[in-house]
This record gives structure tokens, sequence and C-alpha cells, in this order.
């Protein structure tokens, strides 16, 4: 009877089994303990849903000071939110109280693996490289191919072996659609879901992703390259040199007479189209093709917007990052043609680092490897219009001249 009038008095007074934990903070402190990664990204342990699923990642210090300094640290984390301390627990529950009405969710700490990026800045020589593809008959140009832009435009999608898999590689969540002209927020989170990890060791898709750091977003900025940096550019397409879709590329222009057929001359002239620098904005050295139609560039005369950026790796690591706001997509000229999680040619709206960036059109799961022989190939062989079939998608690549350089370089959807 004594302890049943005492669990009553208890209960009225509202003491529990917190009360236990509130007065042995070992207990609380036994039972928060997080697993590894959860304690890196300071995440508190929930149990999430689908923690299963290998889902995406990206860095938290993306800068030339923070590679540099990582050695062989194994992952580096983004988006992560300070660790609960004892006794804080009601005051941050407080602040979560009071989120701004259609807030869009904040993305779960994202990781990229970068051990390797550190030795991707020696010499090229001493670096490491994956097996180069087997040579053969399926990687000449066949003579319609040769006649045909279109149909070696869609050969170079159909050699693409390293294109991902929507569902199975990546999802994406396009959200609600507008017209260019309509400011309003039509997605609800970011366009990425989540992006398997085992992509980013491919070795094409790291050496790609180390190189985004390289360049200060500012159009009119003079750029300034390391040593290290020219030869992380050389080595990045001593890479892609070794698959399909460049090998194909190669052996197109050179059948052109545009390029001979000697590897170490189209290597050299590879890495003087994408990364030798040009005036933009009116600076000299302040840009480069790859700077542009990958990294992208903030113009800052007269209203700021964004220009370039047409990388669907450089969106999805800056969107994890925080510095891409995801606004919805941009409806398709023709009606019933509403993009889905499979869709891998989108026209899009975002802001980056608070700028807007009206309309753009990205290639979705595509390799740097496929992207970087389809506006070569373009650059060399086509016109500042180039429609163009790339699988299912009827394509039209706008390819912009400065001189003997790639101005730039995007896809636009024509149907």
């Amino acid at each position: 009877m004594e302890g049943l009038i005492k669990g009553l008095i208890d209960v009225a007074l509202g003491h529990d089994n917190k009360d236990d934990e509130e007065s042995n903070p070992q207990a609380r402190d036994e039972r928060s303990r997080s697993s590894w990664a959860q304690v890196v990204s300071g995440e508190p342990d929930e149990g999430e849903e689908g923690s299963d699923r290998t889902h995406g990642y990206t860095q938290n210090q993306w800068n030339r000071q923070g590679k540099s300094e990582l050695g062989s640290q194994d992952w580096e984390v983004a988006g992560s939110r300070p660790s609960r301390q004892p006794g804080k627990e009601n005051e941050v529950e407080k602040k979560d109280e009071w989120k701004t009405v259609g807030e869009k969710p904040r993305r779960k700490p994202q990781k990229i693996q970068m051990d390797q990026w550190h030795g991707y800045k020696r010499a090229p020589t001493v670096q490491e490289y994956s097996d180069e593809v087997e040579n053969g008959s399926y990687l000449e140009p066949a003579e319609e191919e040769l006649a045909d832009l279109s149909q070696a435009c869609n050969k170079l999608w159909e050699l693409d072996l390293n294109r991902l898999v929507p569902g199975k590689d990546y999802e994406i969540d396009c959200g609600e659609g507008k017209k260019v002209f309509q400011r309003e927020d039509m997605a609800q989170g970011g366009l990425f879901n989540w992006v398997n990890e085992d992509i980013f060791r491919k070795p094409t898709f790291s050496r790609f992703c180390s190189l985004l750091d390289n360049y200060n977003s500012d159009e009119g900025c003079k750029e300034v390259v390391s040593s290290g940096e020219r030869q992380e550019q050389a080595a990045f397409i001593e890479e892609i040199s070794r698959t399909a879709p460049i090998k194909y590329l190669h052996k197109y222009l050179s059948s052109k007479g545009i390029i001979s057929e000697n590897h170490q001359d189209f290597k050299t002239m590879m890495t003087s189209l994408w990364f030798d620098l040009y005036g933009r904005g009116g600076t000299s050295g302040s840009s480069s093709a790859f700077e542009h139609v990958f990294v992208g560039e903030i113009k800052q005369r007269g209203e700021q917007e964004v220009s370039g950026f047409h990388n669907w790796l450089q969106f999805y690591l800056e969107e994890a990052k925080g510095r891409v706001d995801y606004q919805g997509y941009i409806f398709p000229r023709r009606r019933g043609q509403i993009p889905d999680s499979e869709t891998q040619l989108l026209t899009i709206q975002f802001e980056w680092n608070g700028v807007l960036k009206s309309v753009s059109s990205t290639l979705i799961g595509v390799s740097p490897e496929f992207e970087i022989a389809l506006y070569t190939l373009c650059f060399y062989m086509g016109g500042e219009d180039n429609s163009i079939q790339l699988g299912p998608y009827l394509v039209n690549i706008k390819c912009y001249h400065l001189g003997d350089r790639i101005g730039s370089a995007y896809p636009i959807a024509e149907c």
C-alpha cells in the first residue's frame, strides 16, 4: 500500500525515468553515445530511418587551404550542427520549436572520402591511374558518325560506361515547376535526396571533384594557379584519356585532321583548351573553360548573377554544403513532359551563395569524361547551336567561342 501511494505521488509530481537520468548524467551520456560517424558530424543518434542506405556525401571545408591540410584524413563532414551539451537539451528543443513556416528541411551531414586527393598534386608521371580501356573497332568512328555530328555525340553517350543509374546510384526530387520569370521557390527541399558514396571512388569522378575548389567564384578576380594545381589538371586529363569517350574523341578529331594521332599532343591540347586562363569580366587571366562551364562564376558588374555552372557534381556538392538553394524546375516547352526522378536532362532555377541563376540546364549522372568529350567535339566540329541526339534526349548543345577558347558550353532540351 505504501508503494502504491508513493507511485501515485511520483506521477502527480511528474517524476519518471527521465529524473533518474537527470540525476545520473553518466547514464544519460551512455544512452546518447553515438556511432563514430555521428560523433564526427555532431549529430545525435536518432536511429534515422533508412540509415542502412548508402547516402551521398560532401566535405565541410572545400577550400584550397583545407584540402592541402587534409593529409591522410579519411573523411571530412559538412552540414553538421554543434553537439548538444549536457543541460542544454531544453534550450535546443525550444529553438527547434520556433522554425520558420515553410523553411526547407536541413540536409543531414554528408561525407566525401578525400584521403587520396593530396596525392593528385604530385607530378603526373609518378601518380597511379586506372587501366586504359581496350582499343577496338567500337572506338573507331564510323563513316556515318564522321558525317553527322549528332550520331557522333550519341555514340559518346553510348560509350559513357561511368554514367550513373537513377534510383541505383542517386535519387533526385524535382519538386514543382515554374516559368523562368517566376521567383517563388517551388522546391520543398534540395534537388538531390542522396548519392551513393561509391561513385566518388571512381577515378575520373574523384579527380574531377578535387579540381572544383581551385577557383575564385568572382568573375573579375584574377586567378592564381599553383604548380600543384597545374599537376592536378594534367593528371585529370591523363585519367580521362584512358576512358572510352575521350579515346573516341581523339580518334574522331585525328580523322578530321584537327589533331595529330600522337597521344601526348592530344593531352597537351586538351589541357590547354580546358584549363588555360583568359579574360572575362574585364580582367585578364580571370577565367577558363573548366571554371566557367563546370564550376561557375558570379558576375559582379551591375546586378549580380550566376554565370556558367552547368555541372551536376558541382551542384550536388555545393547543395550539400548549403551554398546552393534549388528553386524548382523550369516548365518544358511541350506539355506532358514533366521531369521526374529518372530524368537526366533538367532545366532548373537555383541560387548560389544567395545569387540567382534564373535558368540553367544540366545533364544529371553523366561522367566527367563524357561532358569533356561532348563539349570538345561540339567546339571543334559544330557551331553555336548543335542539335543532337543523346540517348532518349533531343538536345541543343550551345557552344560559344572566345577566339580559340571555349567561352561556354551547355545543353538545352529541345522538346
